[in-house]
């Protein structure tokens, strides 16, 4: 239980840091020597360069804003604080990272996720299964009101299921994407959701009702170009899943208990219970049954012949720690599993990145940077279109520089907010803007904290997911179109214009 006297630091709490001695072009220069940095690295890295160059390019882009801080009158000291500040504020990401590893190392040795390849082979097929992601992820995540747990469980699961219809990962990390965010975004339990409008003045259920008017379209579209996407796949991969299934089926004991465990996990969440100890009980249960249905496969990864007391112990917490391999003389199932047992040490990449991404981040506030950006796309706004324009500007550059999503609503919603209100329009305009493009772009930028988690957690590199998370980059446009043709701008007095 939290003490009354010391609350957490929260999203909307930070501090936006000012600094009249930076102009506007020595604000960007940290931003593009960052992202000049990145394009080469990642021409000469490719997929790989998530692997740790990028990390020390983030440094990099680091160590240039704070040449452009010590120019401008900032202290080693001053920045140093605000990159404390920052890693500190990813605690909770970094350790439900560690978590989701852990999780998904029990669920793979449990039988859940082999279960829940095993039959949704059986449900789905190339056709249908691009809509189906959408659907499932949206109805999850309105249920949880998180994506980054829809993600890790059934997201983990449609994945494995995609690669062995013979589906681009990158389409279904597209697909799971796009409804995640949607549900992340329509549902009243989401940070998020409650973050956006308390940042712009709004109250919760008017915003989300709001929202609505260019959420539904961009999900509809979205839904259109999957199906469209899905009659385009190759069917002829159905006839190759029967032996696939046989393996599953002759390497696990798959049946319909396994499915307590997800369901226990999801009930939880819905209930409200943290996300850190939802995952806790769900890795927990998934080690239980994991020795209950499945005591050969864990006596298997430790190389024992039986299952004693020393290989159960053994078996289940190198499932939760390190990566963990199936034995099995099918490939495909070797790859599907590989992929799943990642443990916790397969997150450590992804954190990695997180913090080094933080450090530029909290170098770039405590030079004044990100405010003085705010600033000049704010001046821009010389008509409504150029408020919302400026607004969503705003949001994608701070995804991109701050790299994180709670920064890229708290930040604009505290600039902006004022603007909205002299010209006359509702504070549900601001809060609809700060989610249409702060919250969903997110998960575009590879070293942002959401783009960096769902790649680690889905093993597709946002490079390659980027095009196909259709909801996601489509948000954006969709709110500058309401907002070019002046559908239903929404005015102070109620009025919609």
């Amino acid at each position: 239980m939290e003490s009354q006297d010391i609350k957490p630091r929260q999203p909307q709490d930070e501090n936006i840091v000012t600094n009249k001695e930076l102009n506007i072009w020595e604000a960007l220069i940290p931003v593009l020597a960052l992202v000049g940095m990145l394009a080469f690295n990642v021409l000469i890295y490719g997929d790989d360069a998530v692997s740790g160059s990028n990390q020390f390019i983030l440094l990099l882009g680091a160590a240039v804003a704070a040449i452009v801080g010590f120019y401008n009158k900032v202290t080693f000291n001053q920045m140093l604080d605000e990159v404390a500040e920052n890693v500190k504020s990813t605690t909770g990401a970094i350790l439900i990272l560690l978590m989701v590893g852990a999780l998904a190392g029990t669920w793979l040795i449990s039988g859940i996720i082999p279960a829940m390849i095993y039959y949704g082979l059986q449900i789905l097929n190339p056709t249908i299964f691009l809509a189906a992601c959408v659907i499932i992820c949206a109805i999850i995540s309105i249920a949880t009101g998180s994506s980054w747990t829809t993600s890790a469980t059934v997201g983990i699961a449609l994945i494995g299921i995609g690669e062995a219809l013979g589906v681009s990962l990158g389409m279904t990390a597209g697909a799971v994407l796009s409804g995640a965010y949607f549900g992340d975004k329509m549902s009243p339990l989401s940070d998020t959701t409650n973050l956006a409008p308390a940042m712009a003045g709004a109250e919760l259920f008017d915003h989300i009702k709001y929202m609505a008017l260019t959420t539904v379209p961009t999900i509809t579209i979205t839904l259109i170009v999957f199906i469209f996407l899905g009659f385009m796949q190759d069917s002829s991969g159905v006839t190759d899943t029967s032996l696939l299934l046989n393996d599953i089926n002759n390497t696990f004991n798959i049946n319909g208990w396994l499915f307590l465990v997800p369901v226990a996990v999801i009930i939880l969440i819905i209930k409200k219970t943290p996300p850190l100890i939802a995952l806790l009980v769900g890795t927990l249960l998934g080690g239980i049954f994991a020795l209950i249905f499945q005591p050969n496969i864990v006596a298997q990864i430790t190389g024992a012949d039986s299952l004693t007391l020393t290989s159960a112990y053994k078996g289940i917490m190198n499932a939760i720690t390190v990566k963990t391999t199936i034995i099995t003389e099918n490939e495909t199932l070797q790859e599907l599993f590989s992929a799943s047992g990642k443990g916790m040490y397969g997150m450590l990449t992804t954190i990695w990145l997180i913090i080094c991404a933080m450090v530029f981040g909290g170098v770039m506030d405590a030079i004044g940077a990100l405010s003085r950006i705010s600033a000049a796309l704010l001046s821009l706004a010389s008509s409504t279109f150029g408020l919302f324009a400026s607004t969503v500007a705003s949001c994608l550059a701070l995804n991109v520089t701050a790299s994180d999503q709670y920064l890229a609503i708290v930040v604009p919603g505290k600039m902006f907010k004022k603007a909205y209100e002299e010209k006359g329009l509702a504070p549900e305009n601001l809060s609809r803007t700060l989610e249409d493009s702060g919250t969903v772009t997110s998960v575009l930028v590879p070293w942002n904290t959401c783009g960096a988690y769902q790649s680690g957690v889905l093993g597709v590199p946002v490079i390659d997911y980027f095009f196909f998370a259709i909801f996601n980059w489509l948000s954006p446009f969709m709110t500058l179109l309401f907002a070019a043709f002046n559908i239903k701008i929404k005015q102070l007095r109620g009025k919609l214009a």
